[in-house]
């Protein structure tokens, strides 16, 4: 593809050099640079590639996207904002092959990954080809490819989208984080249906203020990004989408909906319940505990009937989809004891994970979790607070403490369980820690060990140190 061509499709003020330059292939990064590539330069949060660009030019870059002139061989495109050139120029470089496909989008602050898999599951029942995009990895056709963001970099996802045409693909169901949404990495891309999950408190490190984070929550849900939009009418903030959008579908449990669910039935292996879908009733039955995963089914539900899906195909997929990795995952028993192992790294989150195994615990409620570093600290006195208030017995460990002093993280945690409850102690490794809580365990007891979810790896001192939760248990356990 000739400059002169990704022109035609990205905000520029200035071209210096000549329209006819060939390119070959688009990067961000300078130490990825290949001959005939485009590079992008902006100003970031702690670097800025304008820095880089003569050594991106010394790897074999044809030409510059800046935003400003710089004194480089090669030709340069002088944007507003480099960083917001990126989507459109990987749209146009990858023959807009997100045109190709249904995207479904699915947003919130929890929900959003377990979402994602039940739908691809009503999807492979009804005979439709899907993939997911999201935090446990990119899958489609026979191809898997290991996580690294919620929502890939631009050119990475373009590149995938176009891979995925060539595979046969009709669905994407992807998640789409804040940052994303605020860093425009979805910029151009038309969703056949914006689902939102919930708006409860993360990321106020980036964000500052719930209001910040809310509004940008609320801002993908535009007409003109999303087609349809899902909501939870049981949210503040999903009321105000749906009171703001006139494609809005609604579900929930409390509020007025579109889709709702009668007749719940919990226990540890599952729920079951009766769903009005649009006026339509259907028994349903989910192998996932808890009572927010019937939210998400209603969700992925009312998504799938608007996408043209029948409802017995939708009830097979809840039917047969027998787990999210790390999503309040049952992974052993001992003891007679059941060990559940969740995402939870939310004060909402945690909370709405321990009232559900609460209600199923018939003897005492452990809970082992710990709170990231280098994030929002605001919230690990209020998930304290909520441990001690919602369980037994609390093991409070680390989690990804990345560059903060582990024993400080749990410190400030500590600071909301002490005025509570001072049944708990502090492990500082969570191996450690775990194989702790095990110990502790009785017939009818219920271990949460939340935090990590599915992850592999524990970030310290910007090492990711292999580490995963389900494989720490089943080893201590035998």
């Amino acid at each position: 593809m000739k400059i002169g061509e990704l022109l035609q499709c990205i905000k520029f003020k200035e071209l210096i050099g000549g329209e006819d330059v060939e390119i070959t292939g688009l990067c961000a990064d300078s130490q990825k640079v290949s001959n005939g590539d485009l590079f992008f330069c902006y100003k970031g949060n702690e670097f800025d590639s304008h820095g880089f660009a003569s050594e991106a030019v010394a790897c074999g870059a044809a030409a510059i996207v800046c935003e400003r002139k710089l004194d480089c061989s090669v030709p340069q495109i002088i944007v507003p904002d480099g960083r917001r050139a990126i989507a459109p120029a990987a749209r146009a470089f990858f023959g807009y092959a997100d045109k190709k496909l249904k995207l479904v989008g699915i947003t919130g602050t929890n929900g959003k990954t377990t979402t994602t898999y039940i739908l691809k599951s009503i999807f492979d029942e009804a005979g439709k080809k899907a993939g997911i995009i999201g935090t446990l990895g990119i899958s489609y056709a026979d191809k898997f490819i290991s996580p690294e963001l919620t929502t890939p970099a631009p050119i990475y996802l373009h590149s995938v989208f176009a891979d995925m045409v060539n595979c046969g693909v009709e669905y994407v169901f992807m998640e789409v984080s804040a940052h994303a949404i605020h860093f425009e990495k979805t910029e151009g891309l038309e969703f056949a249906v914006g689902i939102f999950t919930n708006c409860t408190q993360d990321h106020l490190d980036f964000f500052g203020n719930m209001r910040d984070y809310a509004e940008c929550k609320k801002s993908f849900f535009n007409e003109k990004i999303c087609r349809y939009a899902v909501v939870n009418s049981d949210d503040a903030v999903g009321r105000q989408i749906i009171s703001s959008n006139k494609n809005a579908v609604s579900y929930g449990l409390k509020n007025p909906a579109d889709v709702f669910a009668v007749d719940i039935q919990e226990n540890i292996k599952g729920t079951s319940f009766v769903i009005n879908l649009f006026d339509e009733l259907y028994e349903m039955n989910l192998k996932l505990a808890a009572l927010h995963n019937v939210y998400n089914a209603m969700g992925a539900a009312a998504c799938a009937r608007i996408l043209g899906v029948e409802t017995a195909y939708i009830a097979d997929g809840l039917a047969k989809l027998q787990s999210v990795t790390g999503r309040l995952e049952l992974v052993a028993k001992f003891n007679g004891a059941d060990i559940f192992v969740d995402f939870a790294h939310t004060p909402d989150g945690l909370e709405k994970s321990l009232q559900a195994l609460k209600k199923l615990c018939g003897g005492k409620l452990y809970c082992l979790f710990g709170c990231g570093g280098n994030r929002d600290r605001t919230k690990r006195p209020v998930m304290g607070r909520i441990a001690a208030e919602n369980s037994d017995f609390c093991i409070v460990t680390s989690d990804n403490p990345r560059y903060e002093d582990p024993y400080e993280i749990i410190s400030e945690i500590e600071a909301g369980i002490k005025p509570l409850n001072k049944k708990y102690v502090t492990v500082t490794e969570r191996e450690t820690a775990t194989e702790y809580a095990i110990n502790l365990l009785e017939k009818g007891d219920i271990l949460l060990v939340a935090g990590k979810g599915g992850e592999y790896y524990q970030e310290i001192m910007g090492i990711k140190h292999s580490y995963n939760d389900n494989t720490v248990i089943k080893r201590i356990i035998g």
